[in-house]
């Protein structure tokens, strides 16, 4: 999926991924691996926006709405979904998918959004109309109507059981859309007075409370460029190598995780395929690999 940003190259993202060896390392650390393909994406060439406001927005709907699908069959298979991107939009297709299937058994999910961005943006909010900028939002119940619809509740993630980590870049206007949302935010600023482990262990009290367990979506521009250049919107100040292995350590060893998406890979703005090889390594930890 590219049609949610401004730069081309993160329809990419999953190709190397894959050249980056997830399979080989997933089997390999011991679990079983099935790759599921391509979620199919309409090239934006082939397309022009109909609303400005919310660029592609029919597409990135349809989509989405196929990504849940896939995403349900995988719950349904009792297997772990792993998503990978492709820019951030497509979060509102995984969350849609893992929020409606808990819903059905009367159970509710939180959600850890690790991002540079707070991707909370609306319609009325963004300077762009860039939809990778609105997902969280839309997955706490602000936006189009036609994303909300996209899960069977509605918000799919209740506000109070959704942290954002990482942030340190907000749009003027998106600033309030986060302080109405009521989510919890864990800006860098906050890494940096309590450390990554804390920040962590608030994190995941807040999206485990009453729930099911929680969704990872993990942006790798929440990251410092210096770990993963790679990315379209890159922000400098991000989490470094070892702290972005222990957001997936932690995340793996609260024993909660039901799904995760590694998203805004772009190998057109990498350097011979760093940032993908990164992805990989996240993953492994998120699957529970330590060194000892």
């Amino acid at each position: 999926m590219d049609l949610g940003g401004t730069h081309r190259g993160v329809d990419m993202g999953p190709s190397a991924v894959r050249i980056a060896g997830l399979a080989e390392a997933v089997e390999r650390f011991g679990l079983p691996f099935e790759d599921r393909g391509n979620v199919a994406v309409p090239h934006a060439e082939s397309r022009e926006p109909k609303n400005e406001s919310a660029r592609f927005l029919g597409e990135i709907a349809r989509c989405c709405a196929r990504q849940r699908r896939r995403v349900e069959g995988i719950l349904d298979d009792g297997a772990f979904p792993l998503v990978i991107g492709g820019d951030h939009s497509i979060a509102m297709g995984t969350v849609a998918a893992l929020s409606s299937w808990h819903q059905r058994r009367g159970e509710r999910i939180g959600l850890l959004w690790f991002d540079a961005h707070g991707d909370m943006n609306t319609p009325e909010s963004s300077p762009s109309g860039n939809i990778h900028g609105m997902p969280c939002a839309v997955c706490v119940g602000r936006g189009h109507p036609d994303l909300l619809a996209l899960g069977d509740r509605r918000p799919m993630v209740d506000p109070d059981k959704t942290a954002i980590v990482g942030v340190r870049d907000l749009d003027a206007r998106e600033r309030n859309e986060v302080r109405e949302s009521g989510v919890h935010v864990f800006t860098m600023r906050d890494v940096d007075m309590l450390g990554i482990s804390e920040v962590m262990r608030r994190a995941l009290a807040i999206v485990t409370a009453d729930t099911a367990g929680f969704h990872l979506s993990f942006d790798l521009d929440g990251t410092d460029p210096s770990v993963a250049p790679g990315v379209g919107t890159p922000v400098r100040g991000g989490t470094n190598f070892r702290e972005s292995h222990l957001v997936m350590e932690l995340a793996a060893e609260s024993g909660k995780l039901l799904g995760l998406e590694m998203t805004e890979i772009n190998p057109i703005l990498d350097e011979r395929n760093r940032t993908a090889e990164v992805a990989v390594e996240l993953i492994l930890s998120a699957l529970g690999k330590r060194t000892l």
